[in-house]
């Protein structure tokens, strides 16, 4: 027969292609039948939001035990906002609109509450006092008195200083309703600001007094900062955010919410935090530190910018060394003396207490600063109204998600530079 021309012989290898492999039990046949499944391309995708409430399935529940499934029905439900009132708007009328709705201002309400509380509690002393002593001379009922006013006195709640011009509304546990959305007064400034409450909770702890120069380090979108400019009291304040398109968003905050005059007093930069010591070092006398991270609740239920994304597995794995990075950063940039408040919107340990630890061993090992870890279980009596806290946590505050009062995950601690 005679020979195949190149066409002929292109022809006789197309059609033993088509054949496909032999039959089964002959073997695996020659190599040119085999293929191999293109499992990029039929595998099915596993959704981040799936990957994310699978992996804090694994940990979470280590961690919170037998609160984890009410964290984690909390975290998958419609979170609970608040109204941060504008105070460069007027808002008395807001306040009473809101007041008519049941919703109250959970920062001026929680002194009262643990005031109260703690008459009651020095009344119930004074009382058990009395009767001790009912018996014995009236100087020493008086001395019982005194000893029971100066541990009231003494108490943390009572110690606690809260900013009393931050007013932020909140709804009751349980009460779901939905707030309005915000509007404009005859200047164009929207009358509140619509987040998490507990996100105000790391501003109430920095604690700014007048005339503090002030760094928010991860400022962006601009809650936190917005809720420092509504102290009334910062001498300076400079708000950075790495991300140019974040800061974008800060930007279009400051200009819905803050008159003119006071935007331009405000520092906006887009750089890297980690770099802040070398720009400005050792100049600030509070530094808001709210680093990026996990941001459970976004994580169960967006896929959009999802840090669970496979894609961005390195990104999250880096996670605690970012953290770690820009606290470090945030402490340089204080005074001796300065504090600083470190936050995120996780629930894990790795970010958080362990974060703490790492960053006080570091600043007392590598630069020779000693670091004090603040006690802020104050907050707990001061908004257990308002919010579920964690007992368990170590170093700092964690607010769980909760169905009656689904704020947070919030964690944060605040450090002071010896």
């Amino acid at each position: 027969m005679a020979a195949l021309g190149g066409r002929g012989r292109t022809a006789a290898a197309a059609a033993l292609l088509r054949r496909g492999p032999p039959p089964p039990g002959l073997g695996p046949g020659p190599r040119r039948y085999r293929y191999k499944e293109k499992w990029a391309a039929t595998a099915p995708r596993i959704p981040p939001t799936r990957l994310a409430l699978h992996h804090f399935d694994v940990n979470y529940s280590l961690q919170l035990k037998d609160l984890w499934p009410s964290v984690r029905a909390g975290l998958l439900c419609e979170q609970k906002y608040g109204a941060l009132l504008n105070n460069f708007s007027p808002v008395d009328h807001v306040a009473w609109e809101l007041e008519l709705q049941n919703a109250t201002d959970f920062v001026s309400e929680a002194p009262k509450k643990a005031q109260r509380s703690q008459r009651g509690a020095a009344a119930e002393e004074v009382g058990r006092g009395e009767s001790r002593f009912q018996e014995g001379s009236g100087e020493g009922r008086t001395v019982m008195q005194a000893e029971t006013m100066t541990q009231r006195e003494m108490s943390p709640p009572l110690r606690a200083s809260i900013s009393s011009n931050i007013k932020c509304y909140t709804f009751p546990r349980g009460d779901i309703t939905r707030f309005r959305p915000a509007r404009p007064d005859t200047l164009g400034l929207l009358d509140y600001y619509l987040m998490d409450a507990a996100s105000l909770l790391p501003v109430l702890a920095l604690n700014v007094q007048p005339d503090d120069f002030v760094l928010d380090l991860c400022a962006a979108p601009g809650g936190k900062t917005l809720a420092l400019l509504q102290t009334g009291v910062c001498g300076h304040l400079a708000a950075n955010d790495v991300s140019i398109s974040r800061t974008k968003r800060l930007y279009q905050i400051l200009h819905s919410y803050v008159p003119k005059e006071i935007r331009e007093t405000v520092s906006v930069t887009s750089c890297d935090g980690r770099d802040w010591e070398q720009l400005e070092g050792g100049t600030f006398h509070k530094v808001l530190v709210d680093v990026p991270c996990t941001t459970d609740r976004h994580s169960v239920m967006e896929d959009d910018n999802n840090i669970f994304h496979r894609r961005r597995t390195k990104e999250r794995q880096m996670l605690p060394m970012l953290q770690l990075q820009l606290l470090m950063a945030g402490i340089l940039a204080t005074k001796p003396g300065g504090e600083v408040v470190y936050s995120t919107c996780s629930l894990s340990p790795l970010q958080n207490e362990y974060v703490i630890e790492r960053a006080v061993e570091i600043a007392e090992t590598q630069f020779n600063i000693s670091i004090h870890v603040e006690d802020l279980s104050y907050f707990r009596m001061l908004f257990q109204d308002t919010f579920s806290f964690f007992s368990g946590c170590r170093l700092g505050e964690l607010v769980l998600p909760h169905l009656t009062a689904n704020f947070g995950p919030m964690y944060f601690c605040k450090l002071r530079r010896m």
